[in-house]
């Protein structure tokens, strides 16, 4: 088999995608291009697949005053330029409305869509390939037992003849099952020539892409049909067809994750973030969710029910159950973080531990320091966020409140039920409660004035 990379090698590419639909289906004020999936926008895995396939040039056509849709494209594609679509008349008007990208030239032309969030750099390197060996255009298709819906590319005596939608599709045409996925791949010599000649004589009225397959063939061009599996290429119109793709991404990401080591104790109960990066040896417990921007280091062990996001993880760390990493998060070697333990902002150093019922935001927290139960850094007065910063080795009791600013020294000590409001010094111990008051035998004739009290209300009612 070819290697299409090697193939592409050398040439350079102009991606063109479509994201100017009004999503009206997905019922929603975000554009539709911009709903996620895996947390990465639709449009966000086009661009990322595009660039993948080794696009020189990047051209993103946009519905008109779509501001969020830009701020989107410029973050991902920093160099993509981006062109406003102001009717709708059909894709290859679509496509033409990038065409100052098209006449700057490249060696070959990909057109992808904003919507299509499972197409894979992979397949876009495949599409592109026939251009290399001398064809002008190449179409993407399937084979489908149910192709109602699909245009139909025709095929007669093993060549590409036409891509016909269905309404404009005799009945033989109909039967066809190999069906036309929307993506496709043009050289660059030719793509603004025959995208320009598309007329719009058809049932819809508009400029259809696809026709600019009967134009290659009437002029003596080769066309080529490079296969994509069917769930690869729909696109999402609706939030069920969200949800679709969503459940299709994620089987991608936890196999890729076995695949590279890691053990996922029930597969279909953790999600993943399309960048999540899992070590060797990292073990998952069930319903665990990764958020973007993780990062988990070696043999570490996410137990059942805990949700992470901009988070990192060193080797040997362990989290959970019912933990939560919020972003800034960061467990160096060995740390430990328990049962119902958020952390924020914070970096756990060394050997810390911090096994339940604690808020650990702002933080530093030194190797091998153990923070008790119930334990929180007040870091915000309700303006700003301050910061604590927690020395090495030392222990922080039970139901403590470390109100920051404020710093506990290394091996220092704070005493259980503590409100901390100065810095502790190294190796002292603070205790910072009310006194214990005792009333030796006063409980019999409390209880007994309590019940009075109780009785009097009962007979009142």
């Amino acid at each position: 088999m070819t290697d299409q990379t090697t193939t592409n090698s050398g040439r350079s590419l102009t991606a063109i995608v479509l994201a100017a639909g009004k999503g009206t289906r997905m019922r929603s004020d975000l554009p539709k291009v911009l709903h996620e999936v895996a947390g990465r926008t639709m449009l966000g895995h086009v661009l990322a697949a595009a660039q993948g396939a080794g696009a020189t040039r990047i051209a993103v056509v946009v519905e008109p005053g779509q501001a969020s849709v830009a701020r989107e494209i410029a973050a991902l594609a920093p160099g993509a330029a981006v062109y406003p679509q102001a009717e709708r008349l059909g894709t290859a008007h679509a496509v033409l409305a990038a065409r100052a990208a098209l006449a700057a030239g490249a060696d070959d032309v990909v057109i992808a869509f904003g919507d299509t969030p499972l197409i894979t750099a992979a397949t876009l390197t495949r599409l592109r390939a026939p251009l290399a060996q001398g064809c002008t255009v190449a179409v993407l298709a399937f084979e489908t037992p149910n192709p109602k819906g699909y245009g139909r590319v025709l095929v007669r005596d093993g060549r590409v003849t036409a891509i016909r939608e269905e309404k404009d599709a005799t009945e033989a045409e109909r039967a066809v099952t190999l069906c036309n996925a929307g993506l496709m791949a043009l050289s660059g010599r030719h793509a603004l020539d025959l995208l320009a000649r598309i007329g719009n004589a058809n049932a819809a009225g508009e400029y259809y892409l696809p026709d600019a397959v009967a134009l290659a063939v009437s002029d003596g061009l080769a066309v080529a049909v490079v296969d994509v599996a069917e769930a690869e290429a729909q696109g999402v119109n609706d939030r069920v067809q969200l949800s679709v793709a969503e459940a299709a991404i994620q089987g991608r990401l936890r196999h890729a994750a076995q695949v590279a080591g890691a053990t996922l104790i029930a597969p279909e109960t953790v999600f993943f973030s399309h960048d999540t990066v899992l070590g060797r040896d990292v073990v998952v417990e069930p319903h665990v969710v990764f958020g973007p921007r993780v990062r988990v280091g070696d043999g570490c062990v996410i137990h059942a029910f805990s949700h992470l996001e901009g988070a990192t993880l060193a080797d040997g760390v362990g989290i959970g159950p019912y933990a939560r990493l919020r972003p800034g998060a960061v467990l160096e070697t060995g740390a430990r973080v328990g049962n119902f333990v958020e952390i924020k902002n914070a970096r756990l150093e060394a050997g810390a531990k911090a096994n339940h019922l604690t808020y650990i935001g702002d933080a530093v927290v030194g190797a091998g320091a153990n923070i008790g139960a119930g334990t929180i850094t007040c870091n915000y007065d309700g303006v700003n966020k301050h910061r604590t910063t927690i020395g090495a080795g030392a222990f922080i009791g039970s139901n403590t409140a470390l109100v920051a600013p404020v710093g506990v020294g290394a091996g220092a000590i704070v005493g259980a039920g503590s409100v901390i409001t100065a810095d502790v010094p190294d190796g002292a111990i603070a205790v910072a409660r009310g006194r214990q008051r005792i009333l030796a035998g006063a409980a019999e004739g409390k209880r007994a004035k309590l019940q009075a009290e109780k009785a009097a209300r009962t007979k009142a009612s």
